[in-house]
């Protein structure tokens, strides 16, 4: 399936599919991609129109900035127009505050969904939400320009976007701590280093490396590739016993379905 028109392009987000590769573009470079409720809401909208032909998700943003975080705007008494204020959801009772933040973090998560290999083609501002959202995607490939940063903590919040358990997956918890703590700049050299970044190029060839990773991605079966990618996503979590115990059931998948034998 390809489809030149966008699937979806509304409040800052477009959604456009090329064959087994779709493309989540960030569309207000004017604001630097600033994020706000209505942004998530449409990055859910995104993941849920997804076709199931899609292997592949690109997310970037137009313009110099990858996305420069939330917009301060929230900050403010008022907050956006036809959205309840960070006050008022602070004045809710905790389900409906947990289930506003979810929703929130709902625009985040599908990225991670099992069938779909998710990269974030990041160059200049990768702040906050910002972070979060690249954070978000399952591999990275990033301009020299990046500046990567986590200012929730400096703002007297936390980062509640998704962001925490794959930034202490990838750079672990003593650098997770004084990254977010901090609220400092990770750029490129560093990002590459300690594993934020799985490519670094010059911002002119960024959409070139993107295009050739998602090739790569798409060249493996698509089947082989979900159970990899789950093999590795539960790694962690499992012993080393458990895990080999995993890879034995997803060959033993994987041999019967080659062979003609699976469901």
């Amino acid at each position: 399936m390809t489809s030149l028109d966008p699937l979806l392009d509304k409040d800052g987000v477009r959604l456009t599919v090329d064959d087994a590769v779709a493309t989540v573009t960030l569309t207000n470079p004017a604001k630097r991609n600033a994020q706000s409720p209505a942004l998530w809401r449409a990055l859910t909208e995104a993941g849920t129109a997804l076709p199931g032909s899609v292997r592949v998700v690109v997310v970037r943003g137009e313009g110099k900035s990858f996305s420069a975080g939330l917009d301060r705007q929230a900050f403010t008494p008022e907050g956006f127009d036809g959205e309840p204020s960070f006050h008022d959801l602070a004045q809710g009772s905790d389900a409906d505050l947990d289930a506003a933040i979810a929703g929130y973090q709902a625009g985040f998560t599908w990225l991670r969904q099992s069938d779909i290999v998710s990269v974030a083609a990041v160059q200049g501002h990768a702040i906050g939400a910002g972070f979060q959202l690249a954070l978000a995607c399952d591999l990275r490939i990033v301009a020299e320009d990046v500046q990567f940063s986590m200012r929730e903590t400096s703002l007297g919040i936390v980062p509640d976007l998704a962001g925490t358990h794959p930034l202490v997956g990838l750079v672990g918890y003593a650098r997770a701590l004084e990254i977010c703590v901090t609220g400092r700049y990770v750029q490129a050299a560093e990002a590459e280093r300690v594993g934020l970044a799985n490519l670094v190029v010059p911002e002119a060839e960024l959409d070139a490396a993107v295009r050739d990773l998602a090739a790569a991605l798409v060249a493996a079966p698509r089947d082989a590739v979900i159970e990899t990618k789950a093999l590795l996503r539960g790694a962690s979590s499992r012993t080393y016993d458990e895990q080999r115990a995993a890879e034995r059931a997803a060959q033993a998948r994987r041999l019967r379905d080659l062979a003609g034998l699976g469901d």
